[in-house]
């Protein structure tokens, strides 16, 4: 299908704006959900709290964007009733697409699956409570694992967190693993710290955007508007990536009338490197930067280790090898410089293209050296702001889900709670779909998100999950993880969104602000609050455990109250103090000491430190495409809202992506339907649609239904899986 469309947003948006609406009880009803007082429920950009929901950090509005809207319908939508579970059979799920689960509507009753049965059957909560206490009492604690999703509260995943190291396991691991985990290895390597070095102010002030990797106008669109006013301000957006996105290039902000009206500008240059050679790219810019003497020796000499050796690497490098390890011709990485080097003030963002690779802290690294060459890090307007996914997922690492506590966390919970807790290395996401697969962990239990959708070679993941003896999760509505990663007994728990919890909870943005939200009712009858769910759980494998529960160190009872947690997190996570006065000021804020408006690191020395890499060698063998995994415009993560994808022109998701050059080379043209396939695994009648805006030798396939297709590789600095960057052959049916 061909692209009919030439910008992102605008109408078609506020079009589907209204359809949602109708589909839920009308615009009135949709907008006063949105308006809550509640954090968004989708991407981190910050947005939501006590300043009301379509309203930013900044206290601008109204913001708000498709995926918010997506997200609020899918939580508005009815309950499934009691007949679809005799209806359908686990077979039949299996071949809903992940949208069809999605609609089917909201959960309200615990569900359970056995091996042998076909039918998922409601359950008593009193019954799924007893059977997950009676099996985490039957296996040792290092026998299971907890992860995370970023949809979870703060005072949600640190409950859980806890539970799971009382209970005796650090097997304890978040969705970042399989996103952004990169990133934070990557910043911490670099500055000292994992998170943006940047607020949401800093946009309004800086002149130049780098936009590497990422695909704003579809994943996070309110980011539209910082660089609408990037470009009006006279600055530069710089994007790198190998496709050209049409909401990149132009896009028209629904809330800004002159933009709805006549589209905003949004990349001043747009470069096309392959898939895996934005190493090269930046390295190139770098080198470049010092040819035409644009860095800065002083800030490099004052403020940096490891920049002499940089500099007389880059003077080493061939161009030769930049370009073709980028697959970007040197003027083009000339034009680049050229604008680097007359900015003020720039920001660096970028996504999953850059950390979705098995060298993607060293992608991180090199946009932390191409900062600091210039001394972009360490002043107002100027940073690093890794764009995070889901709304709180940042918020989960801080909180203490990671499968080793941080040294000061650790500390404060022992001497000012008296607990004793494990010092085991604990298993990352990964090594824990490795530890199901070889029968050495025999329990999950998943807060949120779709474990089998986000994994890498998904035919591995579902025969792992299935060694589970016991699988539970606590998850809103269906999804591919309920019908393919299932274990011997399956328990689904019905949760209440984040606007229904009785109590308020808090997020954390990409910008380290700390968001206040008041929940409110729920819409339906059944589901509970996670926090309830967890506190419920902890006391019950106290008691089971020791018949004098004042034993227990850990009043559970008590911490069903979301402010009771807060507190906790106040007295033990550095940063957090202000958590411990939110309940009676109402003052959201942000975390102390990550932001870096002053150069001075946090790290042992108050340095930063700049890193030298190899070149990785993109070369393909004949007759194969290197191919990367991305999400529609109609999806959010594993969530898919809809089938099609506005901005590619895409009606089905069925489909590789390719340019109209590799078409005729591959022997495809006229080709309807074809096989793609490696050594991990295959997909069969899989669509060819021809699209120019890939650059040639590179192709799409969409996520998380190509990730049959993804091997177990990862990157060894931080566990993350390459999404990207994948080698496949195509051949026709």
């Amino acid at each position: 299908m061909k692209r009919k469309i030439k910008s992102g947003g605008g109408w078609p948006a506020i079009l589907y704006t209204l359809k949602k609406s109708r589909q839920v009880g009308g615009i009135w009803k949709m907008y006063r959900a949105l308006r809550s007082k509640n954090a968004c429920k989708t991407c981190a950009l910050g947005m939501g709290g006590q300043r009301g929901g379509m309203v930013n950090e900044l206290g601008h509005f109204p913001e708000v964007c498709k995926k918010s809207l997506q997200a609020m319908a899918g939580d508005m939508q009815g309950a499934i009733k009691e007949s679809f579970w005799k209806t359908y059979s686990i077979e039949q799920l299996r071949k809903f697409s992940p949208r069809q689960l999605e609609t089917s509507g909201r959960l309200t009753q615990p569900l359970l699956l056995r091996k042998g049965e076909q039918y998922y059957r409601p359950i008593s909560w009193e019954e799924a409570f007893r059977r997950i206490t009676e099996k985490l009492l039957a296996v040792s604690a290092d026998e299971t694992f907890f992860y995370f999703s970023g949809r979870s509260s703060n005072e949600a995943g640190f409950l859980l967190q806890l539970f799971a190291r009382l209970y005796g396991t650090n097997n304890v691991n978040n969705c970042s693993y399989y996103c952004h985990q990169a990133s934070g290895v990557g910043l911490t390597s670099s500055l000292g710290t994992g998170t943006a070095t940047v607020m949401l102010e800093d946009l309004d002030r800086c002149d130049c955007v780098f936009l590497i990797g990422g695909n704003p106008s579809s994943n996070h669109p309110r980011m539209m508007t910082s660089l609408m006013n990037v470009r009006r301000r006279g600055g530069q957006v710089i994007v790198i990536n190998p496709v050209v996105e049409v909401g990149l290039v132009n896009f028209k902000i629904p809330s800004d009338v002159r933009s709805l009206l006549f589209g905003s500008k949004i990349a001043s240059l747009y470069i096309q490197p392959d898939i895996g050679g934005d190493l090269a790219l930046l390295t190139g810019i770098a080198k470049r930067i010092v040819e035409l003497q644009a860095h800065d020796q002083d800030y490099l000499s004052r403020f940096t280790n490891g920049s002499d050796d940089i500099l007389v690497h880059l003077s080493e490098l061939h161009w030769d090898e930049i370009e073709m390890k980028s697959g970007v011709s040197r003027a083009d990485i000339d034009e680049v410089a050229a604008c680097y080097a007359k900015s003020k003030r720039a920001i660096f963002s970028w996504t999953m293209g850059i950390t979705h690779h098995d060298f993607g802290v060293q992608n991180v690294q090199a946009i932390s050296n191409l900062a600091l060459l210039r001394g972009m890090v360490g002043r107002p307007g100027c940073g690093l702001m890794p764009i995070r996914g889901h709304s709180n997922i940042q918020g989960i690492g801080s909180v203490g889900v990671t499968p080793q506590l941080k040294e000061a966390i650790f500390r404060n919970l022992v001497e000012k709670y008296h607990v004793q807790l494990p010092v085991t290395p604990g298993r990352d996401t990964l090594e824990c779909i490795h530890g199901a697969e070889s029968g050495e962990l025999k329990v999950a239990l998943c807060l949120g998100g779709n474990l089998y959708g986000s994994n890498p070679d998904a035919d591995f993941a579902e025969r792992a999950l299935s060694n589970l003896e016991l699988l539970v999760y606590l998850n809103t509505s269906l999804n591919t993880g309920h019908a393919r990663g299932i274990g011997k007994e399956t328990i689904i728990l019905p949760v209440l969104a984040r606007d229904e919890e009785p109590h308020s909870t808090t997020q954390e943005s990409m910008f380290n602000f700390i968001r206040l939200s008041d929940g409110g009712s729920p819409r339906i009858t059944g589901p509970r609050s996670e926090v309830e769910i967890i506190a419920t759980l902890g006391e019950q494998v106290t008691h089971g455990r020791s018949s004098n529960r004042d034993e227990s160190p850990i009043h559970w009872e008590s911490l069903r109250k979301t402010r009771n947690i807060r507190t906790m997190i106040g007295n033990v996570v550095p940063g957090f103090e202000k958590m411990l006065t939110i309940d009676e000021d109402q003052k959201e804020f942000h975390i102390s000491n990550r932001t870096i408006h002053q150069p001075k690191f946090p790290t042992s020395d108050g340095r930063a430190r700049m890193h030298i890499h190899e070149l990785p060698d993109l070369k393909r063998a004949d007759g194969r495409i290197r191919i990367m995994t991305v999400r529609s415009e109609g999806q959010f993560n594993t969530v898919v809202y809809e089938e099609g994808d506005l901005y590619r022109g895409q009606t089905r998701r069925d489909v590789i992506l390719l340019n109209p050059d590799d078409i005729v080379r591959l022997g495809l043209k006229g080709v309807q339907r074809v096989a793609v396939f490696n050594e991990t695994g295959r997909l069969d009648n899989i669509g060819v649609s021809s699209f120019p805006e890939i650059k040639a030798g590179n192709a799409l396939m969409y996520y998380p239904e190509a990730n049959v297709l993804v091997p177990r590789l990862v990157d060894p600095l931080s566990r993350t899986p390459a999404f990207k960057g994948i080698l496949v052959q195509i051949e026709s049916m």
